[in-house]
Protein backbone atom coordinates (compact mmCIF):
# COMPACT_ATOMS: atom_id res chain seq x y z
CA UNK A 1 0.00 0.00 0.00
CA UNK A 2 2.32 2.70 -1.02
CA UNK A 3 2.13 6.45 -2.20
CA UNK A 4 0.43 7.56 1.17
CA UNK A 5 3.44 10.62 1.82
CA UNK A 6 3.31 11.70 -2.04
CA UNK A 7 -0.43 11.88 -1.57
CA UNK A 8 -0.48 14.03 1.15
CA UNK A 9 2.43 16.06 -0.06
CA UNK A 10 0.44 16.11 -3.12
CA UNK A 11 -2.12 18.03 -1.25
CA UNK A 12 0.27 19.87 0.88
CA UNK A 13 -0.53 18.34 3.94
CA UNK A 14 1.52 16.44 6.57
CA UNK A 15 2.48 13.05 6.02
CA UNK A 16 0.41 11.47 8.84
CA UNK A 17 -2.67 12.82 6.94
CA UNK A 18 -1.94 10.63 3.87
CA UNK A 19 -1.59 7.31 6.34
CA UNK A 20 -5.12 8.94 8.17
CA UNK A 21 -6.52 8.78 4.61
CA UNK A 22 -5.18 5.29 3.36
CA UNK A 23 -7.30 3.61 6.22
CA UNK A 24 -9.78 4.57 4.03
CA UNK A 25 -8.67 2.43 1.18
CA UNK A 26 -7.99 -0.17 3.06
CA UNK A 27 -11.54 -0.24 4.57
CA UNK A 28 -12.56 -0.27 1.13
CA UNK A 29 -10.26 -3.00 -0.14
CA UNK A 30 -11.26 -5.44 2.63
CA UNK A 31 -15.22 -4.82 2.25
CA UNK A 32 -14.65 -5.48 -1.44
CA UNK A 33 -12.69 -8.55 -0.91
CA UNK A 34 -14.91 -10.25 1.28
CA UNK A 35 -17.97 -9.64 -0.67
CA UNK A 36 -16.14 -11.30 -3.44
CA UNK A 37 -15.69 -14.43 -1.94
CA UNK A 38 -12.21 -13.61 -2.19
CA UNK A 39 -10.28 -16.62 0.51
CA UNK A 40 -7.14 -14.56 1.51
CA UNK A 41 -6.13 -10.61 1.45
CA UNK A 42 -2.63 -9.53 2.77
CA UNK A 43 -1.98 -5.96 3.26
CA UNK A 44 1.76 -4.31 3.86
CA UNK A 45 1.09 -1.89 6.27
CA UNK A 46 4.76 -2.03 8.07
CA UNK A 47 8.20 -3.30 6.90
CA UNK A 48 11.42 -3.92 8.84
CA UNK A 49 13.05 -1.34 7.44
CA UNK A 50 10.74 1.26 8.23
CA UNK A 51 11.70 1.40 11.81
CA UNK A 52 14.05 3.66 10.15
CA UNK A 53 11.45 6.53 9.74
CA UNK A 54 11.28 9.59 11.89
CA UNK A 55 9.99 8.71 15.53
CA UNK A 56 6.91 10.70 15.27
CA UNK A 57 5.74 8.84 11.92
CA UNK A 58 6.33 5.32 13.53
CA UNK A 59 4.48 6.47 16.75
CA UNK A 60 1.71 7.84 14.40
CA UNK A 61 1.53 4.61 12.44
CA UNK A 62 1.77 2.57 15.21
CA UNK A 63 -1.39 4.10 16.66
CA UNK A 64 -3.00 4.16 13.80
CA UNK A 65 -3.05 0.25 13.70
CA UNK A 66 -4.00 0.46 17.29
CA UNK A 67 -7.34 2.45 16.23
CA UNK A 68 -8.06 0.08 13.14
CA UNK A 69 -7.58 -2.93 15.72
CA UNK A 70 -10.17 -1.55 18.26
CA UNK A 71 -12.24 0.24 14.90
CA UNK A 72 -12.63 -2.65 13.13
CA UNK A 73 -13.19 -5.73 14.99
CA UNK A 74 -16.77 -5.43 15.12
CA UNK A 75 -16.63 -5.60 11.46
CA UNK A 76 -14.58 -8.33 10.99
CA UNK A 77 -16.88 -10.35 13.73
CA UNK A 78 -19.92 -9.28 11.73
CA UNK A 79 -18.35 -10.47 8.35
CA UNK A 80 -16.86 -13.88 9.58
CA UNK A 81 -13.54 -12.50 8.94
CA UNK A 82 -10.47 -14.14 9.81
CA UNK A 83 -7.82 -11.45 11.02
CA UNK A 84 -3.99 -12.79 11.06
CA UNK A 85 -0.56 -11.26 11.18
CA UNK A 86 2.49 -11.84 9.74
CA UNK A 87 5.75 -10.51 10.87
CA UNK A 88 7.51 -10.05 14.34
CA UNK A 89 5.05 -9.05 16.95
CA UNK A 90 6.82 -8.82 19.76
CA UNK A 91 8.83 -5.90 18.60
CA UNK A 92 5.50 -4.05 18.30
CA UNK A 93 4.73 -1.76 21.12
CA UNK A 94 2.70 -2.13 24.15
CA UNK A 95 -0.18 -0.37 23.76
CA UNK A 96 -0.99 -2.35 20.27
CA UNK A 97 -0.47 -5.80 22.65
CA UNK A 98 -3.50 -5.88 23.80
CA UNK A 99 -6.12 -5.17 20.53
CA UNK A 100 -4.08 -7.56 18.50
CA UNK A 101 -4.19 -9.86 20.98
CA UNK A 102 -8.35 -9.79 21.08
CA UNK A 103 -8.39 -9.45 17.41
CA UNK A 104 -6.38 -12.41 16.54
CA UNK A 105 -7.95 -14.09 19.19
CA UNK A 106 -11.83 -13.63 18.64
CA UNK A 107 -12.03 -13.81 14.72
CA UNK A 108 -9.60 -17.67 14.67
CA UNK A 109 -12.41 -19.28 14.81
CA UNK A 110 -14.23 -17.67 11.73
CA UNK A 111 -14.78 -19.09 8.33
CA UNK A 112 -14.59 -16.38 5.55
CA UNK A 113 -11.83 -14.48 4.35
CA UNK A 114 -8.65 -14.05 5.99
CA UNK A 115 -7.23 -10.88 6.39
CA UNK A 116 -3.95 -10.57 6.90
CA UNK A 117 -1.54 -7.54 8.08
CA UNK A 118 2.50 -7.41 7.10
CA UNK A 119 3.82 -5.56 10.31
CA UNK A 120 7.30 -5.29 11.40
CA UNK A 121 7.46 -8.05 8.41
CA UNK A 122 10.17 -8.48 6.21
CA UNK A 123 10.35 -11.67 3.66
CA UNK A 124 14.15 -12.26 3.87
CA UNK A 125 13.95 -12.56 7.48
CA UNK A 126 11.11 -14.55 7.36
CA UNK A 127 12.84 -16.92 5.33
CA UNK A 128 16.08 -16.68 7.67
CA UNK A 129 14.04 -17.44 10.35
CA UNK A 130 12.22 -20.64 8.58
CA UNK A 131 15.84 -21.90 7.44
CA UNK A 132 17.14 -20.75 11.58
CA UNK A 133 14.10 -23.25 12.46
CA UNK A 134 14.61 -25.89 10.54
CA UNK A 135 18.59 -26.46 11.37
CA UNK A 136 17.66 -26.43 14.53
CA UNK A 137 15.03 -29.49 14.22
CA UNK A 138 18.04 -31.03 11.76
CA UNK A 139 20.58 -30.81 14.69
CA UNK A 140 18.02 -32.04 17.47
CA UNK A 141 17.55 -35.23 15.23
CA UNK A 142 13.85 -34.58 13.97
CA UNK A 143 14.29 -34.02 10.50
CA UNK A 144 16.93 -35.13 7.95
CA UNK A 145 18.67 -32.72 5.47
CA UNK A 146 16.42 -35.22 2.93
CA UNK A 147 13.46 -33.60 4.12
CA UNK A 148 13.97 -30.40 3.27
CA UNK A 149 11.43 -29.12 0.66
CA UNK A 150 9.73 -26.56 -0.55
CA UNK A 151 6.52 -27.57 1.78
CA UNK A 152 9.02 -27.92 4.24
CA UNK A 153 10.44 -24.65 3.78
CA UNK A 154 6.66 -23.04 3.04
CA UNK A 155 5.27 -24.76 6.46
CA UNK A 156 8.17 -22.89 8.63
CA UNK A 157 6.81 -19.41 7.39
CA UNK A 158 4.64 -16.75 8.43
CA UNK A 159 2.35 -17.42 5.91
CA UNK A 160 2.22 -21.41 6.51
CA UNK A 161 -1.44 -21.07 6.68
CA UNK A 162 -2.57 -19.32 3.69
CA UNK A 163 -2.16 -20.12 -0.24
CA UNK A 164 0.48 -18.59 -2.41
CA UNK A 165 -0.93 -15.09 -3.48
CA UNK A 166 -1.75 -15.08 -7.08
CA UNK A 167 -2.19 -11.39 -7.52
CA UNK A 168 -0.01 -8.68 -6.28
CA UNK A 169 -0.52 -5.35 -6.31
CA UNK A 170 1.33 -2.65 -5.96
CA UNK A 171 0.31 1.27 -6.12
CA UNK A 172 2.11 4.09 -6.57
CA UNK A 173 4.09 3.51 -9.51
CA UNK A 174 6.58 1.61 -7.64
CA UNK A 175 7.48 -1.67 -9.68
CA UNK A 176 9.62 -4.14 -7.22
CA UNK A 177 8.23 -6.08 -4.53
CA UNK A 178 10.66 -4.63 -1.90
CA UNK A 179 10.95 -7.47 0.31
CA UNK A 180 7.45 -8.72 0.32
CA UNK A 181 6.60 -12.53 -0.10
CA UNK A 182 9.91 -12.94 -1.87
CA UNK A 183 9.02 -17.03 -1.43
CA UNK A 184 5.64 -17.03 -1.91
CA UNK A 185 5.34 -15.02 -4.70
CA UNK A 186 7.17 -17.19 -7.70
CA UNK A 187 4.62 -17.34 -9.63
CA UNK A 188 1.94 -14.19 -8.44
CA UNK A 189 0.73 -12.25 -11.50
CA UNK A 190 2.14 -8.72 -10.87
CA UNK A 191 0.05 -5.56 -11.36
CA UNK A 192 1.54 -1.91 -10.63
CA UNK A 193 -0.76 1.33 -10.57
CA UNK A 194 0.56 5.00 -10.91
CA UNK A 195 -2.23 5.69 -8.45
CA UNK A 196 -1.83 6.55 -4.75
CA UNK A 197 -2.69 4.18 -2.51
CA UNK A 198 -5.13 6.90 -0.62
CA UNK A 199 -6.73 6.83 -4.18
CA UNK A 200 -6.73 3.37 -4.45
CA UNK A 201 -10.76 2.49 -4.69
CA UNK A 202 -13.14 0.00 -6.10
CA UNK A 203 -12.96 1.29 -9.74
CA UNK A 204 -9.21 0.66 -9.31
CA UNK A 205 -9.36 -2.82 -7.39
CA UNK A 206 -12.04 -4.28 -10.16
CA UNK A 207 -9.52 -3.32 -12.67
CA UNK A 208 -6.65 -4.92 -11.56
CA UNK A 209 -8.60 -7.93 -10.60
CA UNK A 210 -9.88 -7.63 -14.23
CA UNK A 211 -6.49 -7.63 -15.69
CA UNK A 212 -5.65 -10.22 -13.70
CA UNK A 213 -8.60 -12.69 -15.27
CA UNK A 214 -7.31 -11.99 -18.34
CA UNK A 215 -3.75 -13.03 -17.50
CA UNK A 216 -3.09 -17.09 -18.77
CA UNK A 217 -1.96 -18.74 -16.08
CA UNK A 218 0.72 -21.39 -16.82
CA UNK A 219 3.19 -21.99 -14.06
CA UNK A 220 5.28 -22.60 -15.84
CA UNK A 221 3.54 -25.46 -18.24
CA UNK A 222 2.52 -24.94 -22.03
Amino acid sequence: MDGNGRWAKKFDHPRNEGHRNGLTAVRETVEICSNLGIKALTLYAFSTENWGRPEDEVDFLMRLFEGFLRQELPTMLKNNIRFMIIGDKKNLPDFVQEPLKEALEKTKDNQGMVLSIAINYGSRKEIIMAFQQIVKKIQEGKLSVDHIDEKLISGHLYTSELSDPDLIIRTSGEQRLSNFLLWQSAYAELYFTETLWPDFNRDELYLALETFSQRERRLGKV
